[in-house]
């Protein structure tokens, strides 16, 4: 479960931005009535979803892009050789980009809670600490700081007991490498742990479920699906998945184990697993899903299965955009499965005010970005504004400017005539 985000001087955020999946302090009857939007762990209320609005190059994307280098870096740079420079840019004004870009995750695994963070410049990491509650009080597991000198031995500092021969882990972390990265790769435990929630629990974009999984998954929730693709394609009636063996020729200048060549009309088998749909006009007649649907059926499809398997084991799944071309009740729909389930968690950007529904979300599940004068990249909550009543409609005030985060445009036919004329 995601607790907290924080990231500083990454693309167009400066200052360090904060998403909070900590419930707020709400006891009034509206929130009361949301109870299925939050979820306890460990003693802690934690949110289920969260929406971020904002006009267009306020940020938003630069939020989710700074999750998603975090994960890869946790994931990939045990891979890195020196030299290597990380594909990301600081903020470019006032000086930052010669600063130190900071990123720090808070994040239970296993019913534990961790902390880690690292900093970096775009050719080196910089500082890097894990922390973690065993019971109620923080302690180390390691930190470690390249400006402490030239040994790992001055560099690292290490809980007690928490690594084998961690120092031998050290010695082969280079300056371009996360230490937790390279633990997990040298098979220490702990560090397998976190690189694991980063790799499996915590989901950016789309990843791409199959095999006996998305198969089990499918027939588990059919009945849900199709009535999701109906709100998008409302001609599909069923659905079905089958496990179909297809003839494979073998490419001619593939080589035997022996060395000699293979037959050209060498045929292997494969199994692949299609979906195939029926359509209300004729029942007896089915559509495969890949070659045959809409771009935007099998968006949905791919989407609703990962919705699936995030609900079903409690992970985090950041999306940006996640409604691009969606019917805003197909948008809702998606919130709802999210809310059903008992601990699954979505954090989106958006455009689509109607799901700015105070009977639907929380004012500490609604945030906003905004563009300072300065160029960077504010976030903030509408459970920040005080004034705000749950009897208001958040999507009109919205709109109205009343949070900051929309485009201030003058925009009329006659205008766009006198620029038009300009040139």
């Amino acid at each position: 479960m995601l607790l907290e985000m924080r990231f500083a001087n990454f693309f167009s955020i400066k200052e360090e931005v904060c998403i909070d999946f900590k419930a707020g302090n709400i006891k009034t009857v509206a929130a009361k009535n949301l109870a299925d939007n939050i979820f306890t762990v460990n003693e802690e209320t934690l949110l289920k979803v969260q929406g971020i609005y904002g006009p267009n190059a306020s940020g938003k994307s630069s939020i989710i892009k700074a999750a998603f280098f975090c994960r890869q870096l946790v994931i990939d740079s045990f891979q890195n050789n020196e030299g290597v420079v990380f594909s990301f840019i600081p903020f470019k004004f006032d000086g930052y980009y010669e600063k130190p870009s900071s990123f720090f995750i808070n994040f239970i695994t296993d019913g534990i809670e961790y902390e880690y963070s690292f900093t970096l410049t775009r050719n080196q990491i910089l500082t890097e600490e894990l922390y973690y509650y065993p019971g109620k009080r923080r302690a180390k597991i390691f930190t470690r700081d390249e400006s402490a000198g030239t040994k790992k031995s001055d560099i690292y500092s290490f809980g007690e007991g928490l690594f084998i021969k961690p120092l031998d882990v050290a010695q082969s972390t280079g300056k371009t490498t996360l230490f937790i990265s390279r633990a997990s790769q040298m098979d220490r435990e702990i560090a397998k742990k976190i690189y694991n929630y980063f790799r499996t629990e915590l989901l950016i974009g789309l990843p791409q479920l199959s095999g006996q999984y998305a198969v089990d998954l499918f027939n588990e929730n059919k009945k849900l699906i199709i009535e999701a693709l109906k709100m998008a394609d409302s001609d599909i009636t069923d659905m079905n998945v089958k496990v179909e063996s297809t003839p494979f020729i073998a490419d001619t200048f593939n080589i035997s184990r022996k060395g000699m060549p293979l037959s050209p009309n060498t045929i292997k088998t494969v199994e692949i697993i299609n979906f195939y749909t029926v359509h209300k006009r004729n029942p007896d007649i089915t559509f495969n899903l890949e070659g045959e649907e809409s771009a935007g059926t099998i968006q949905i499809f791919n989407l609703l299965l990962i919705l699936l398997d995030v609900c079903k084991n409690g992970k985090t799944l950041i999306l940006d955009e996640f409604d691009a071309s969606l019917h805003t009740e197909l948008a809702q729909f998606i919130l709802d499965l999210i809310n059903a389930s008992k601990s699954a968690q979505l954090l989106f950007t958006s455009h689509n005010t109607n799901l700015l529904n105070i009977k639907k979300m929380r004012r500490d599940q609604i945030l906003f970005t905004n563009k300072k004068e300065d160029g960077s990249t504010e976030v903030y909550s509408l459970f920040d504004f005080k004034d705000f009543r749950e009897n208001m409609d958040a999507e009109k005030c919205y709109l109205q400017g009343r949070f900051d985060a929309v485009p201030y445009i003058n925009s009329s036919v006659a205008t766009i005539k006198n620029l038009l004329e300009e040139n």
